[in-house]
């Protein structure tokens, strides 16, 4: 599926880092992002994004900040409103300071604390369907407060190194800007519309030939049959109507067990039998696309991280169901 007209990235960094904005732009499109006049502030720079579901070309949009604060105050006002309602993603670029300069790490959780404030209360925070990214720059070894200090706004922390390193860790999972791609790929970048409303599927469907006016059977007589057999997800109704009990276990035990692919230790309870309307199980559906990309853009977390995240998505999940 071609994504003619995708929603954008956001990715900002301090107007002193403008050399890591620009380094990795460079490392995630293949090539440097041009200037509009004397600054990379206000330029779009695109990146191309190909996997087995979609392609798009998803334009970047590129900003200095020079005071956080001001900058949050800006972007959560009425008039930005437009601005973020287009939004897929937000990437940070920041330098990571060594433990002797102070001043450059205040400077740097004050970028993530203001950006993640208009994560948080602009975008939706964990009901916003984007991704968050905070890419520091630098060599030093221990991260930790950094990955506290992002997964506190629901941002993702990805170490970018300035010297070559293999691009997995001992876990087997990506690092560095692999993983960021990774993230980026993951996510849904088509453009709600009116027309879409009425479904969780949008542009999939459209590319089905499915009609609006499909009868209460899942059938169109100018479009193919909705029954989930043939929607080629290996599931069948009766997986369906399993399925909510299955995720209500997963919120009663172990929230990581999904993020791991495997079945939650209270999966074993018996799943109350009822008939599913077409809505609820679009809405399932649903459900089972956004659960799905938690899982993969939380593969790299650490695992304090990843249990943070699997219990805020369950939770999510269970106030939608």
């Amino acid at each position: 599926m071609d994504i003619s007209n995708p929603r954008r990235i956001l990715a900002v960094s301090l107007a002193d880092s403008t050399q890591h904005l620009t380094r990795v732009i460079k490392d995630l499109t293949g090539s440097h992002p041009e200037q509009t006049s004397t600054s990379l502030a206000g330029s779009s720079h695109n990146l191309s994004l190909k996997t087995p579901y979609y392609t798009a070309e998803v334009p970047i949009w590129l900003d200095l900040i020079a005071s956080p604060s001001e900058w949050a105050g800006s972007f959560l006002s009425s008039e930005a409103k437009e601005v973020l309602e287009v939004l897929g993603g937000v990437v940070i670029v920041f330098s990571l300071p060594l433990k002797s300069q102070e001043n450059e790490s205040q400077a740097a959780r004050e970028l993530i604390q203001n950006v993640g404030k208009v994560v948080k209360d602009g975008l939706g925070g964990w009901s916003w369907d984007g991704v968050g990214l905070c890419l520091g720059v630098g060599e030093i070894d221990d991260v930790d407060e950094w990955e506290d200090c992002c997964a506190e706004w629901g941002l993702e922390f990805v170490q970018v190194r300035n010297q070559s390193v293999p691009g997995r860790n001992e876990f087997g999972e990506k690092t560095g800007i692999p993983r960021a791609l990774e993230a980026l790929e993951s996510n849904d970048w088509s453009q709600a519309s009116a027309g879409d409303l009425d479904s969780d599927f949008g542009d999939f469907e459209t590319e089905l030939g499915v009609k609006k006016d499909a009868d209460v059977d899942g059938k169109d007589k100018d479009g193919p049959d909705l029954d989930p057999e043939s929607l080629d997800f290996g599931f069948d109704r009766e997986d369906f109507a399993g399925l909510r009990q299955a995720i209500w276990n997963a919120g009663q035990g172990n929230e990581e067990d999904f993020l791991n692919g495997e079945p939650s230790a209270g999966t074993n309870q018996k799943a109350e039998e009822e008939d599913l309307n077409e809505d609820e199980i679009r809405k399932i559906e649903r459900m089972m696309v956004k659960l799905q990309a938690v899982r993969d853009t939380s593969a790299g977390l650490p695992e304090d991280q990843r249990k943070r995240v699997a219990a805020k998505a369950v939770a999510e999940v269970m106030k939608e169901l």
